[in-house]
């Protein structure tokens, strides 16, 4: 039983990572501004969520914003901040550069949650700290002073946020998922508010935000949210190589779009890190 509730676990996790991979290629199909595009997407996701829990949970629902209202506002607050910054990342620079740099998530999950929870940092996490730090320093180091640049720290920001919710939500196993990526959308739309140039949108645009917004982003980020429940951090990291190897692929086999030589070699040395750390967890358990 115990067997089939991982496996399950893991299948559900595998399908939202896979799903939150093709948010790269949605965002880079659309000319809008990035605050544009992160201001309706957060209202497209705030709404299905909620739409999802009242139809579901029916008068629950309110008592589920009561019961993990800290936790909701805190990592939801948190998850909306750094929706923001992964979008500005994608328009400013590859989507190679944001994921591979979004793929260090675990090296400041790890820092976050000695300094928060106290947590011991172990000599695996110390030996891949480097060897992420190095691949970040390829990717960073041939793009100075460029748009590029610019691109890569928003997705370092995005990164930090991202960790810190990931840290503060492990202490919070119990409060439901949704809850979380509704608030998520709701910070989305109501920061991204004041920085909009224009709120026009052409057809094929509202319809890439439809998609994205009503399905995509918020159906990948509760089967994420469901998934790790029951899965160790290791192999949460494992998956999670999923969505920075086809994120890419997506865009590349779409809009063609190649990332820089550097990209390639510190990306390698990333992913290879997070490969060999997450297999050498699952060995030692």
């Amino acid at each position: 039983m115990k067997n089939n509730t991982h496996f399950k676990a893991l299948l559900i996790t595998s399908l939202g990572v896979l799903m939150i991979s093709l948010e790269s290629l949605f965002i880079k199909l659309t000319t809008i501004e990035a605050v544009s595009f992160a201001f309706y997407i957060g209202i497209f996701m705030f709404l299905s969520i909620n739409i999802i829990l009242f139809t579901t949970k029916k008068k629950s629902t309110i008592n589920l914003y009561k019961e993990g209202l800290v936790p909701i506002l805190i990592c939801g607050g948190l998850l909306g901040l750094s929706n923001i910054f992964f979008i500005s990342a994608i328009k400013t620079t590859t989507v190679a550069n944001t994921v591979m740099i979004i793929a260090s998530t675990p090296l400041f999950s790890a820092l976050y949650s000695y300094f928060i929870n106290k947590e011991k940092i172990r000599k695996n996490i110390i030996i891949s700290s480097f060897f992420i730090f190095l691949g970040l320093f390829v990717i960073f180091s041939s793009q100075l002073g460029t748009g590029d640049f610019l691109g890569n720290i928003y997705a370092l920001i995005c990164t930090n946020l991202f960790a810190l919710a990931f840290v503060i939500l492990s202490k919070y196993k119990q409060v439901n998922r949704f809850t979380i990526t509704s608030f998520a959308g709701l910070t989305t739309a109501v920061v991204s508010f004041f920085f909009v140039n224009s709120f026009i949108l052409d057809y094929h645009t509202l319809v890439i935000l439809l998609i994205a917004g009503t399905f995509i982003s918020p159906i990948a980020r509760v089967l994420i949210g469901i998934g790790t429940k029951q899965l160790p951090a290791s192999e949460v990291g494992l998956l999670m190589i999923i969505e920075t190897v086809m994120a890419p692929v997506w865009v590349w086999f779409v809009l063609k779009e190649v990332p820089e030589n550097s990209t390639f070699v510190g990306g390698a040395i990333i992913l290879f890190t997070l490969l060999v750390n997450s297999i050498y967890i699952l060995k030692n358990k």
